[in-house]
């Protein structure tokens, strides 16, 4: 398995999240962990996974990873097991009414970005997580690198079942 885990990160909350992610995901095979302004296109030649982090900025992914994911050729993604993850205040924590209000409205970041990576081609290995943060800027909530990398182990047991079982439903019987 050859993986490459892309981020983007303003504070370090996100390539904190990418780090404890890549780290439990090399255990299975080379993994390459690249801010989105590094990735060129030959990084994704031969690759078997890829994951894509953001922080949410305004309610959506950062503008990095939006705009890398709007000039990949379609079916850039195919043949690729996909996840991704965002960093993010979570709506409860936040004091603002009306914050809190728009948040729950139009959701996390990662939905977008996980939605644009199939239309990519791409097979998602799992849901699609959000690790949350103190404040906008962090840091990261305690245990949170620790459950990144439970949500690493989570893709990695799932990167064994054939890309049609991911998402299934069970087997009646």
């Amino acid at each position: 398995m050859t993986t490459l885990v892309v981020f983007e990160s303003y504070f370090g909350n996100t390539e904190m999240v990418a780090r404890a992610v890549a780290e439990v995901l090399g255990a299975d095979g080379p993994v390459r962990t690249l801010r989105v302004a590094e990735v060129e296109a030959g990084h994704l030649e031969g690759l078997t996974v890829l994951v894509v982090g953001t922080p949410t900025r305004q309610f959506r992914g950062g503008p990095g990873i939006r705009a890398w994911l709007a000039k990949q050729p379609p079916g850039r993604c195919a043949g690729m097991r996909v996840a991704a993850f965002d960093t993010r205040v979570d709506p409860l924590a936040m004091r603002n009414p009306v914050e809190r209000l728009v948040a729950n409205a139009f959701g996390p970041a990662v939905g977008p970005i996980e939605r644009h990576l199939q239309r990519l081609g791409g097979t998602l290995v799992g849901p699609a997580e959000g690790f949350a943060l103190e404040s906008s800027t962090g840091p990261l909530r305690p245990g949170e690198t620790n459950r990144a990398r439970s949500w690493a182990r989570g893709l990695l047991g799932a990167l064994g079942d054939p890309p049609s079982a991911i998402g299934a439903p069970p087997p009646s019987g």
